[in-house]
């Protein structure tokens, strides 16, 4: 007996250990032009109903074990109301007592409509962390990709996340900007940071696995792939400008030329000197080789 997915099913690295509770199919918005994780047909947007939710969590349990964490799939399982995500948290509590941490990929117009007491309620109740794809900080780049979203409105979920006291691991996207706008794209992705001082921040290197056909369309085909080298500078410029006080840092993902970790802004000297080198220096640097990446 195992829990019925409906897939594909993607989930953070770092969530490798905990139960994938499939409790959305899909994404509400699914217009990201970067976005290729939601685009097949089985994939279409679906809440799943309390008795399907208690169905798998019951089946993972038998299969897998009573895990320490749950991760609330899919894309956008944060679009359900909070009486639903708190109808879901409960269940989880009643069949799991000692269950640690849970939590959920979050966009930020997914807080929109939640109020800080209704998000500390949702903390109380264990959803403890969310990762919020932010992307970029630049409202020109969000507007080409499609995003639905602004610097502002961005600003707005994260600093209401931080009230509740829900943790947040911030995603950013390298090269995102492409050659004509990479600068704006680190600049003002940093002053974000900088404004809501997430727990988490990570950055990925935009990828097109299935070509860059729809994303071009939103670039109006004036998107230009930024060099290795190019995005060592953009690096570079995002990490001068971040100022931070206790984020944990990580460039790790596979999609990453070059692997970055540390606590900013406590580590980000030795970081710059890193990218730095991996400029200067790119033959001794170690660097990922181009078969060793991917999304």
């Amino acid at each position: 007996m195992s829990i019925h997915y409906i897939e594909p099913v993607f989930r953070p690295p770092s969530e490798w250990r905990s139960l994938i509770l499939q409790v959305t199919n899909g994404c509400s918005w699914n217009h990201c032009t970067f976005c290729e994780m939601y685009t097949q047909p089985q994939k279409k947007f679906r809440f799943k109903e309390i008795d399907e939710v208690e169905n798998d969590l019951m089946e993972g349990i038998a299969s897998q074990g009573e895990p320490h964490k749950i991760f609330l799939a899919d894309g956008d399982a944060m679009t359900l109301s909070s009486r639903r995500l708190s109808e879901i948290l409960e269940l989880i509590n009643k069949k799991l007592p000692n269950i640690q941490r849970v939590s959920s990929y979050c966009l930020p117009r997914n807080i929109k409509n939640k109020t800080v007491v209704e998000l500390k309620k949702l903390r109380e109740l264990g959803l403890k962390m969310v990762y919020v794809g932010c992307e970029s900080g630049d409202d020109t780049v969000l507007d080409f990709v499609h995003k639905g979203e602004s610097y502002l409105s961005q600003r707005e979920a994260l600093l209401k996340l931080k009230d509740a006291g829900i943790k947040s691991s911030v995603m950013i996207l390298n090269g995102l900007g492409g050659q004509k706008y990479w600068q704006q794209h680190a600049t003002n992705s940093a002053i974000l940071m900088n404004e809501c001082q997430p727990d988490f921040l990570s950055t990925l290197v935009v990828s097109f696995p299935m070509g860059m056909e729809r994303f071009q369309q939103g670039y109006k085909g004036e998107f230009s792939m930024l060099t290795q080298h190019e995005l060592f500078e953009e690096m570079r410029l995002f990490l001068q400008t971040l100022q931070l006080e206790k984020t944990i840092f990580r460039s790790d993902h596979a999609s990453n030329y070059l692997v970055l970790k540390g606590i900013l802004g406590r580590d980000k000297p030795q970081m710059l000197q890193q990218v730095d080198h991996a400029i200067a220096h790119p033959d001794s640097a170690p660097l990922r080789q181009e078969w060793q990446r991917g999304l």
